[in-house]
């Protein structure tokens, strides 16, 4: 038998109207849509419980098969959509084509205040009127700033002169006397660093951003000379990537980072690393042999280590603790200097001398000057 009922066979009747439902109870993304012409506005005759389900569109770039590609939700109560129905005598079984932004004439509120039908029952959507649908970040207007670029910058303010280390000054011998006499010289200064500003520039037609019910932003911006990425979370933490290829990383809360194989760094330039908090390492968890903790610095550079107050403590539990120095080995303390071994021998390539500014004592049994 020949079928003859089919889409496409009675016409393509297509439709515009505004989704008033979203919570499908088979989460397929179906949305109640109330269609201009074929649905009254008055929700008494027909409440938004009894339209009908309709299936969104999805584009080639999504399977719309176990999940695959892009999920068919997106739409809210409010939105106006384009659509066509399969059935085209009974109109019960709907197809949502696609969104079609355009500037409210009432706020979702006002909407549901006037209780008529082609709205959002809840009231959210459109959450102004007057306003271009198209979101503020990719329209950028002057006198109409995204709240969150807003909120972005004013948020700079915090990151601001974050200090680098500053070694005050380190003793070195004086030259020539034998006096054993010290001098004190800069080690090393330092400075600040900021969060860079906010590049955001963007000029229409060439922003592309998505934004989420809650506060979640993507950005892809083309704009010339001002093209950007953003990935922006509620919360405020974000990374962007400026258009000189800049990375900013905000993070509002902890990080957290595993990686189960080998990392590299390179850092061509400098490096910065502030932390208000403690700082840890342990090297070689798994106590495997070779596993070696190393640092090499170049030629020309000197290896500060300054504590402002308090204690620094180098404790060899099993092994040797090893100095070498090619040349001088200067030591400077201005309290009492305590040494207790269990053999101590020295050996000097040529003079050995001592001085004391008191008393120099000398305790042994026997005494051996030979």
């Amino acid at each position: 038998m020949a079928i003859t009922d089919f889409m496409g066979s009675d016409g393509f009747i297509w439709f515009a109207g505004v989704v008033e439902d979203r919570e499908d109870p088979l989460k397929l993304g179906r949305v109640r849509v109330r269609a201009v012409g074929y649905h009254t506005e008055n929700k008494e005759d027909l409440p938004t419980e009894d339209l009908p389900w309709a299936h969104p569109l999805l584009p080639i770039t999504s399977s719309g098969v176990s999940g695959l590609g892009q999920t068919p939700l997106g739409l809210v109560e409010g939105s106006w959509v384009i659509g066509f129905f399969r059935d085209a005598k009974f109109k019960q079984d709907a197809v949502v084509m696609g969104s079609l932004p355009g500037k409210p004439f009432y706020t979702g509120a006002e909407d549901k205040q006037r209780g008529l039908g082609f709205s959002d029952p809840n009231g959210a959507y459109p959450r102004d009127k007057d306003e271009s649908d198209v979101n503020r970040l990719a329209r950028n207007d002057e006198d109409n700033e995204h709240l969150r670029l807003t909120l972005r910058k004013s948020e700079r303010s915090a990151y601001l002169n974050i200090p680098t280390t500053t070694i005050m000054s380190v003793p070195t011998p004086t030259e020539g006397s034998g006096d054993f006499g010290f001098k004190w010289t800069d080690a090393s200064e330092g400075d600040v660093w900021s969060l860079p500003e906010n590049t955001h520039n963007t000029l229409y037609p060439h922003g592309h951003v998505y934004e989420t019910e809650s506060g979640h932003i993507m950005e892809f911006d083309d704009t010339k000379e001002a093209a950007r990425i953003l990935l922006y979370h509620r919360s405020g933490s974000e990374m962007e990537i400026t258009d000189k290829g800049t990375k900013n990383t905000l993070n509002k809360d902890s990080t957290y980072t595993i990686t189960e194989k080998d990392k590299k760094v390179y850092i061509k330039g400098n490096s910065d690393l502030t932390i208000r908090g403690r700082h840890k390492i342990i090297i070689n968890a798994d106590g495997e042999a070779d596993n070696n903790y190393d640092i090499q610095v170049g030629p020309n550079a000197n290896v500060n280590i300054q504590c402002d107050k308090g204690d620094i403590n180098l404790t060899s539990l099993d092994g040797n603790l090893n100095m070498f120095s090619n040349n001088d080995l200067n030591m400077w303390v201005g309290g009492t200097w305590n040494v207790k071994a269990g053999q101590i021998i020295e050996t000097s390539q040529s003079t050995t001398t001592r001085k004391a500014a008191g008393l120099y004592h000398t305790f042994g049994g026997p005494i051996d000057h030979n």
